[in-house]
């Protein structure tokens, strides 16, 4: 019965002051939902992120010549990056026992004409595999084969951005444009795939033949890249074992203990480094958010600091009817956690409907954690508790004399 009569008590006198009372109640509800909004956003991008990192393919490892650095932001190779080779490929596939399917690849980026159209974008050779290994999929018209990739046939399979930029709203399939002079006969669209986790339009590309490639349009013997796929998602470790000590082996760096003259990504490595990265954001962006609880705490402590001073005679004259120092105490730390729990369930409100209208209107993913609003709503609880504690000691520790005088 004292609860219930204490929380009556608590209400009324927060009530009393409303322009006061949600001001301090600000601070808490800005706090909250800054928490559940940062994080939701945080979490979002890691999602994103992520999708991004296994769209590249399925059980991916990517090999490539050279050592790779990241500079900027961007992978960039250095060191000798002409030691990859299509042989080294084939041997990857044929005695790595880890390893399902591998792509050669040779790219740079180049104009192509068509008509008196013309764009600058990627060429990339390889072979047929490279379709099933990165998850590209022909919008219309089909990919070349394994014997057109022998015969290095002149055939291309486009990009949507290239698609668009050189056709406009017209069907490709069967149009001859020009690389370098050299003539290809279009014979695919492939489906739109947007940019990938280094921010490259996978959509800005020509994929051509890798035996076409190298002999008639790039003039090389050499590849820049190798796609490899394991077998299973718990092969990816192994396989990328095998592919290093093999690649060692033919490239004569184990006996000599040479540095390896190629990198080997391996796509659970990326996951995992990834994954870290947003965590480490999004526990940066809701730690930012969190220090606003702090200054909602603050809020509370002072705002009840206040009620004390002017409510002086009223704890003097309860006290003097036989009130313990304990109900005082009480009376006044309900207040403080009545305004800290009613932030907290407003500030959650706000915080999962600006996350929802951010998703809504904007282009930024976002997910809502559970667990960030159980934090953040617990999180305003203690805090209610913690800058509530001062001021209702202060008050029960009042000598009943000297507060009824202060009245």
């Amino acid at each position: 019965m004292k609860i219930y009569q204490s929380l009556k008590i608590s209400q009324k006198a927060l009530l009393a002051h409303k322009m006061r009372t949600i001001l301090a109640l600000l601070g808490i509800i800005i706090g909250v939902s800054s928490v559940i909004i940062m994080v939701a956003i945080g979490r979002g991008a890691q999602e994103k992120v992520l999708g991004k990192i296994e769209e590249m393919g399925t059980n991916l490892i990517v090999v490539n010549a050279g050592q790779v650095r990241t500079f900027g932001g961007r992978k960039r190779q250095i060191g000798n990056v002409i030691t990859l080779t299509i042989r080294d490929a084939k041997a990857i596939q044929m005695e790595c026992p880890s390893v399902r399917l591998t792509a050669p690849v040779q790219n740079k980026r180049l104009q192509i004409k068509y008509g008196n159209l013309n764009t600058q974008t990627s060429v990339v050779g390889s072979t047929p595999d490279f379709q099933t290994i990165r998850n590209f999929h022909t919008r219309s018209g089909e990919f070349f084969t394994n014997e057109e990739n022998r015969a290095s046939l002149r055939l291309a399979v486009l990009g949507q951005t290239v698609v668009e930029n050189l056709f406009g709203n017209n069907e490709p399939i069967g149009e001859t444009i020009r690389i370098r002079k050299i003539p290809f006969e279009v014979i695919g669209v492939l489906e739109s795939k947007g940019v990938d986790i280094n921010g490259v339009d996978q959509d800005d590309q020509i994929i051509i033949p890798i035996n076409t490639a190298l002999r008639r349009v790039f003039n090389l013997t050499y590849i820049s890249t190798i796609y490899v796929q394991a077998k299973d998602n718990q092969s990816l470790n192994q396989a990328a074992a095998e592919v290093k000590s093999l690649l060692r082996e033919r490239h004569h760096l184990t006996h000599h203990g040479k540095p390896d003259d190629f990198t080997v990504q391996n796509q659970s490595d990326l996951l995992k480094t990834q994954k870290e990265a947003a965590n480490t954001f999004t526990g940066l962006i809701g730690g930012i958010a969190a220090i606003s609880l702090l200054v909602g705490g603050i809020g509370i402590l002072a705002i009840m600091l206040m009620i004390i001073r002017e409510r002086t005679g009223e704890i003097g004259l309860r006290m003097a009817l036989g009130a313990r120092r304990k109900d005082v105490l009480i009376q006044f730390l309900f207040e403080s956690l009545i305004m800290s729990i009613t932030g907290g369930f407003l500030g959650m409100i706000l915080g999962i409907s600006g996350a929802i209208i951010i998703s809504a209107f904007t282009q930024w993913s976002v997910s809502i954690s559970v667990i960030s609003i159980v934090v953040a709503l617990t999180f305003s609880l203690i805090i209610g508790v913690f800058f509530g504690i001062y001021p209702a000691r202060r008050a029960s520790l009042m000598d009943p004399i000297e507060a009824l005088r202060s009245e």
